[in-house]
């Protein structure tokens, strides 16, 4: 899903609208993760990533086998890489949290190169298979 302004709305909507199709209830603690982390890394996108006439991709992948979410926001920046690992301490500011936030409540997260430019920022969230309300 491409997006652009908007990207905050949009961005929740897809995190809403996947997790209802997989089976999982939109305010589980898992869903809510998700969204925490998808709001994060488009957060991060927008402001740090963007490059005039490009938009940036978000993309959310469920692995059952592995009860894995995998989140994954591409943007056009390629010289602008997040650090290997979030800051020691909570910054004084108003921003820079957020990687304190997605360190959190990953299992792992990380970037990539994006050819033919720009960059992936992932993240995985561990999950556990949805209860079902059949038979209740």
């Amino acid at each position: 899903m491409n997006l652009r302004d908007q990207s905050g709305n949009a961005s929740r909507y897809t995190n809403g609208h996947s997790w209802e199709e997989w089976g999982y209830p939109p305010a589980s603690d898992a869903s809510c993760a998700v969204a925490l982390i998808v709001a994060e890394l488009a957060a991060n996108a927008v402001r740090h990533g963007r490059v005039p006439g490009r938009d940036f991709g978000l993309r959310l992948a469920l692995d059952a086998a592995a009860g894995l979410v995998r989140v994954e926001v591409a943007d056009a920046a390629s010289a602008k890489r997040p650090p290997a690992t979030p800051p020691s301490s909570v910054p004084e500011g108003e921003s820079g949290r957020g990687l304190l936030l997605v360190d959190t409540l990953a299992v792992r997260w990380g970037s990539a190169p994006r050819h033919p430019l720009g960059k992936t920022v992932w993240a995985e969230v561990s999950i556990t298979p949805p209860t079902s309300s059949i038979g209740v």
